[in-house]
């Protein structure tokens, strides 16, 4: 088998509340593909990221993305600025930084940056 792209999806309550809180963390425009009502769809790297408007079938654990980014520090700093719910910024020496980041609903989203010295 072959796979020629990936979709990672996640369930929002509001989709107008998460178009919104998405479009600002990963400084997106405005969403690449809405192909039925209550489903946005975003290139983030190699991946689509599908915000799917299904308040009923969210799990009450939400889900949890990991992205990897150049410069984590940098973004920390931004995501913290627009007043995003996000845990320090761990450093492991020679290997990797990383911080968290919630949603509206939620959802947790991981950033990281490899090689951190």
């Amino acid at each position: 088998m072959e796979v020629m792209s990936a979709t990672v999806g996640v369930l929002v309550a509001d989709i107008a509340r998460s178009q919104l809180w998405y479009e600002a963390v990963f400084e997106l425009p405005p969403p690449d593909v809405e192909p039925v009502e209550g489903i946005i769809e975003y290139r983030v790297g190699d991946v689509w990221l599908q915000l799917s408007e299904e308040p009923a079938r969210r799990p009450a654990a939400g889900y949890e993305l990991r992205f990897g980014i150049a410069d984590v520090a940098a973004q920390h700093a931004r995501l913290s600025a627009l007043a995003v719910e996000v845990s320090p910024l761990v450093h492991v020496d020679g290997a990797v930084d990383f911080f968290d980041a919630m949603d509206p609903d939620g959802n947790v989203l991981g950033f990281y940056s490899i090689g951190s010295a």
